[in-house]
């Protein structure tokens, strides 16, 4: 019996549909509830916001190819105007009959004419009696397009007077979505990460990948069946523990890895990144660092100088405050506002940076050891606005003493997860 259930479609199919997803039981079950039979009205718009590598899109594509549901599939980044997202959307409705595999081209200059068109390919392509999935992956760079884009979409099933579901794919949440004049609210799903260690499902592919023969080593030698998954555990977890503290940090490529296990190496001798005290830190962490120091150490009335590249003239004055006579790195580090942090990550990031879930949480996600710190709080303008945690190498001057009395400045009694 198949964990799905829904008299529309036959057992069979219900299972290959479990099989194609697993680990989204609970999201697929919502989803099935929600679309109801074919020629039943579902929701106008549903939001789905999770994590990158979530999920979000395969299981959206596997769920409406394997029911066979009429839907349109476009990604917003290549479809980065309105006008080229509501042609797209036209053009792939057209190729949803057999006769014309390949949509012409139809032109379409604004959401009035979108909402006319729509009802005619509606109605050519016979598709009045069940509903159509239009589903915008990469949904927040609506927010860049037109005003009424965002609220067209979630209205669209009422202008058109059609059966039509809106679904929006993306990695932040509805309230950043949320236009100022207000708008007919979606469903919103989650879509939670499917492991603790790694957000990444690509990493984790490529990681499996890699050490899926050393995982076998036992059944080939004879000393366990497929089935005996505490003895394959067991043999493989301190060497997957070394994989991700080496393959998945990029301290070694994956042919190196692989190379060592034809040898018979033991990972332990690998000469990488953790066997110095130095560890790489993520991407966008590295960032947030070098945008935390800059901020806490040089005065907000120097960023447009530093920060924009068309910062226009600036008047050169000799005057100096007394305070300012002395070096910023002797007087230590210097409270700021939030905002102020995000705008320098913002301009030191060579390529666009989305205010996605990611950064928001590594803002303040740090582990801090309450015996030797190794990061220290840093309080921003205003209680409210949280603590900043900051490498104890960031502030030299610092002693140890005051190292340990910062945590009761900024309201903490022992080590915290933030």
């Amino acid at each position: 019996m198949p964990n799905f259930e829904h008299p529309e479609y036959p057992e069979a199919t219900l299972l290959h549909l479990e099989s194609m997803v697993p680990c989204r039981e609970s999201q697929v079950s919502s989803l099935l509830s929600i679309f109801g039979e074919r020629q039943h009205f579902s929701f106008p718009s549903i939001f789905i916001y999770g994590h990158t590598s979530s999920g979000k899109t395969y299981v959206m594509q596997t769920l409406l190819e394997t029911l066979e549901l009429p839907h349109v599939f476009v990604n917003c980044v290549e479809c980065f105007t309105s006008r080229l997202l509501l042609e797209e959307i036209l053009t792939e409705l057209q190729s949803l009959s057999s006769e014309n595999k390949h949509g012409s081209h139809m032109p379409c200059d604004t959401f009035n004419d979108f909402v006319r068109l729509f009802k005619q390919e509606i109605i050519i392509q016979d598709l009045q009696n069940q509903t159509v999935y239009i589903v915008l992956d990469k949904a927040e760079q609506l927010r860049e397009m037109e005003a009424n884009v965002l609220p067209g979409f979630l209205r669209l099933q009422e202008m058109t007077d059609r059966n039509v579901t809106v679904v929006f794919l993306s990695e932040i949440v509805w309230e950043l979505f949320r236009p100022n004049t207000g708008c007919l609210e979606p469903f919103t799903l989650y879509f939670p990460d499917y492991s603790i260690v790694c957000r990444d499902l690509k990493e984790l592919r490529h990681l499996a990948a890699l050490n899926f023969t050393k995982y076998c080593e036992p059944v080939v030698r004879g000393e366990a069946n497929e089935r005996d998954t505490r003895r394959l555990w067991k043999n493989i977890e301190s060497h997957l523990k070394k994989a991700m503290q080496t393959v998945y940090l990029r301290e070694i490529s994956s042919s190196q890895w692989e190379r060592i296990q034809q040898d018979d190496g033991e990972p332990g001798h690998l000469k990488g990144l953790s066997a110095h005290a130095h560890v790489e830190l993520p991407y966008y962490s590295k960032f947030l660092l070098i945008a935390a120091y800059l901020a806490s150490y040089n005065p907000a009335r120097t960023d447009k100088r530093f920060f924009l590249k068309h910062h226009g003239k600036i008047k050169k004055t000799n005057f100096l405050k007394k305070h300012e006579k002395t070096s910023n790195h002797l007087l230590g580090p210097k409270p700021f506002p939030l905002d102020r942090l995000l705008a320098i990550l913002y301009s030191i990031v060579d390529n666009k940076v989305a205010p996605t879930a990611n950064i928001f949480s590594q803002c303040g996600t740090c582990y801090t050891d309450w015996k030797e710190p190794c990061l220290l709080p840093v309080p921003l303008m205003n209680r409210s606005a949280g603590v900043l945690f900051l490498p104890w190498h960031i502030l030299p001057q610092e002693t140890k003493a005051r190292r340990m009395t910062r945590y009761q400045e900024c309201g903490l009694t022992r080590p915290q997860l933030y």
